[in-house]
């Protein structure tokens, strides 16, 4: 299609869907909000034989920084990035990573891609099979909807931390292992990377991200394991909890250890959060101070947001208190250009 009639065929069907949702039957906002994200991703993968990608983005810089990432996720964010303001502004410090949850059969977040990476923070992207199984993955089934994601993601053109089946480890999960094995996980993923590759897709992060291990003890972390060229960052989900562990020693460092006989890849806590109480102050300082105190550690995100458990630091004065003052701050949140 000529770059004209590009422009005009989606500036009509950008109009169309507006029109939609000024004129949806139940006149809700989340009806306006769905028009307006598909609108925005529309444009932002359309392709463009004006404007070709050039250079697919680098993610190399990303995969060691100099710094650590002080990561987020948020509630209603990226979409309103306001909510990222509001947290940037009571801890005293920007997040430089924001996570993006996914379900498989979701387009590629574009609109959001871009948003993030616009902050100055990488977007990690948590992609969700619910429905589909990792034995159809491998296989194939999905190949056009994976080819689809992988070209949006490309042609959007920044980078991201992207996670596959986190917590794959456990049970809870459709995707665990109470309904696959570790091999099914382990084609798929790779399955999945392949496709990227060929498509060329290369402004990923590849983010393998299991569970901590602490009450998992009967399920080896090297059966998930894909390959060293499959990866590029292991992630780790982990909480501190009342009843559970409560230092990020007790948390995080026996599956650290584990992790260490597999590979020497950088480590991201890519999830994770604490219980309310005096506790929580605690738990922040702690992950400040092991993730700066360790080379291998590249930062954490912390979810802040209502869960299993209410998670939020919003309004634990200690607990952001810490992200003020701590000794190691200024080596976290550098900015994502």
């Amino acid at each position: 299609m000529k770059t004209p009639h590009l422009f005009v065929a989606m500036t009509v069907f950008v109009a169309g869907v507006f029109g939609y949702a000024v004129l949806a039957p139940d006149g809700t906002d989340q009806a306006g909000e769905s028009a307006v994200r598909a609108a925005q991703d529309a444009v932002a993968v359309a392709p463009s034989s004006a404007a070709p990608i050039a250079t697919v983005y680098d993610v190399e810089h990303l995969i060691r920084p100099s710094g650590e990432y002080l990561g987020v996720a948020i509630a209603g964010a990226p979409q309103d990035m306001s909510r990222v303001d509001a947290f940037a502004k009571r801890t005293g410090r920007k997040p430089n990573m924001i996570t993006i949850y996914e379900s498989f059969d979701d387009q590629f977040a574009a609109s959001e891609a871009r948003k993030i990476h616009g902050y100055g923070a990488l977007p990690i992207v948590r992609w969700e099979p619910f429905k589909q199984g990792l034995g159809d993955i491998a296989d194939g089934r999905f190949d056009d909807y994976l080819t689809e994601f992988a070209t949006s993601v490309k042609t959007v053109n920044v980078p991201i931390s992207l996670t596959i089946a986190h917590e794959m480890n456990g049970n809870w999960y459709p995707w665990g292992t109470q309904k696959n094995k570790p091999a099914e996980f382990v084609a798929a993923w790779r399955h999945i990377h392949d496709l990227f590759e060929r498509v060329g897709a290369t402004n990923v992060i590849w983010t393998w991200t299991p569970n901590v291990i602490n009450y998992l003890r009967d399920v080896p972390l090297k059966s998930y394991w894909p390959g060293p060229k499959y990866v590029d960052w292991i992630g780790l989900d982990g909480y501190f909890t009342k009843k559970g562990d409560q230092t990020f020693k007790q948390l995080f460092r026996p599956t650290i250890t584990e992790l260490k006989k597999i590979s020497d890849k950088p480590v991201l806590i890519v999830e994770t959060g604490s219980e309310p109480g005096s506790m929580r102050a605690r738990a922040v300082k702690d992950l400040f101070t092991s993730v700066a105190g360790d080379r291998n550690l590249i930062g954490f995100v912390y979810f802040n947001q209502r869960g299993s458990a209410s998670w939020s630091i919003d309004n634990d004065a200690p607990a952001l208190k810490v992200y003020r003052t701590h000794k190691d701050r200024d080596s976290f949140g550098f900015r994502v250009e």
